[in-house]
């Protein structure tokens, strides 16, 4: 190991120790504590929106100079919606209700023991994000209120943005009398700093990564501590036979052109066979309208060649198109020949993270809910709802597509774990 890589490896770990020790106090602070700490921080990002949007100068001069694209440059602007929406998100962390201590399941056995559940803190969470520095705050709220430390790792393009926010968090921290350890960034931009961190499970309990597909295929690859993630969004609408068609296509519409770049967009269009020719150019007209790329299977871009505008935007399906995740104004459109059909499509091709049926037909809703394999399964909505705030979760760490140790968003309940508790006055195993 060189000499850097050992600094690299020294400073890391001494982060994951006080993160460690921090963990113990936030595990064992009130309620009106964590809640202080909270409403600090939403007060000083409005009072430090200025100085923190002169930080974020630095980072969007930065983005600019490298030439990256105008997309990744809006995610990483502090504008002041984002620094409000930054201080709104802590406040609503704050009225959420702290899971922390709740006792659930609690049964009298035989033996004349009680047993129960106890909601505890997971302890240290390390958290490896790229260009979005509202994410440090979303991230250090949801640590707090959970009662866990936590080890922000964010990209190297939002350098300066993110410590200006961390900043505020250990004054806010340490405003409510709580450890300030407890919500640490890692001062390096090197990249060394995040193998050391995905290694050390002596003082890390779970990573959470999020940002590209690279990024996370990384460290789920080389990681020694569990990792919740997901790695891909190719979310599924299914119009079922069954669908009210102006609903359809409103939803949809919403499902694939609210936002291009989110995980939770619809990717692939699923329409039965017997509602097709009433359906699909309605919705083409409006993909065509908005310069959506619509890549067909052979039956669905037959009724969609005459629809005017969208002969230059029809492309033929491939294989490969089925499991794309475009996170542009690209869709895949296949026509099946039902719900049946349409489930085993998407168990096979989606990557378990948001999928929806339209219909009207209740069994066929139900039979859609209970056998798509997915962490989140909708009827009648549009899969942008697949989200931690529209949950009412007040703010999410990220979606998990596992099935442990969350699935989903993940809230405060993410954050946390169960553990066995015992009752008894003296009682003896005979």
């Amino acid at each position: 190991m060189d000499a850097s890589s050992e600094q690299i490896h020294t400073l890391m770990a001494d982060m994951g120790a006080r993160a460690r020790a921090a963990s113990r106090d936030m595990a064992r602070a009130s309620t009106a504590a964590k809640d202080r700490a909270l409403i600090a921080l939403a007060a000083a990002i409005r009072q430090h929106r200025p100085a923190l949007q002169d930080a974020n100068l630095r980072d969007l001069h930065a983005a600019r100079e490298a030439g990256l694209e105008s997309a990744f440059v809006d995610r990483l602007t502090l504008s002041d919606k984002v620094v409000e929406q930054m201080a709104q998100s802590c406040e609503q962390v704050a009225a959420l209700p702290d899971p922390i201590g709740g006792i659930d399941g609690v049964r009298r056995r035989p033996s004349g023991i009680s047993v129960g559940q106890m909601r505890v803190p997971l302890g240290v969470f390390g958290m490896i994000y790229e260009s979005r520095p509202n994410v440090t705050i979303e991230a250090a709220s949801l640590a707090i209120k959970s009662g866990n430390a936590v080890i922000l790792r964010g990209g190297s393009e939002a350098i300066h943005s993110n410590r200006a926010l961390a900043d505020l968090v250990a004054q806010a921290l340490q405003a409510a009398a709580l450890p300030s350890d407890a919500v640490q960034l890692v001062p390096t931009t090197d990249r060394a700093a995040v193998g050391a961190l995905i290694t050390m499970p002596q003082f890390v309990d779970v990573i959470i990564p999020r940002g590209g597909k690279s990024l996370i295929e990384r460290i789920s690859a080389e990681a020694r501590v569990p990792v919740i993630k997901h790695l891909d969004g190719n979310c599924h609408v299914y119009v079922d036979s069954g669908a009210d068609l102006d609903m359809a296509v409103k939803v949809t519409d919403n499902a694939k052109t609210q936002r291009y770049s989110p995980c939770n967009a619809a990717e692939s269009l699923l329409v039965a066979r017997d509602i097709a020719a009433e359906f699909l150019p309605r919705i083409g007209a409006v993909f065509a309208q908005k310069g959506v790329e619509m890549r067909c299977c052979p039956a669905s871009r037959a009724l969609l060649a005459n629809v005017p505008g969208a002969q230059a935007l029809l492309r033929d399906a491939t294989e490969a198109d089925w499991s794309t995740e475009y996170l542009a104004p690209v869709i895949s459109i296949k026509l099946v020949d039902g719900v049946n059909d349409a489930i085993a499509h998407i168990n096979r091709y989606g990557s378990q993270h948001t999928d929806a049926i339209l219909t009207r037909d209740h069994p066929r809703a139900m039979q859609f809910l209970r056998e798509v394999d997915s962490a989140s399964v909708m009827v009648n909505a549009s899969t942008r709802f697949a989200d931690g705030f529209e949950y009412g979760l007040g703010a999410e760490i990220g979606i998990s597509t596992d099935k442990f140790h969350a699935r989903g968003p993940v809230g405060l309940e993410g954050l946390t774990s169960l553990k066995w508790i015992v009752l008894g006055d003296g009682e003896v195993r005979i």
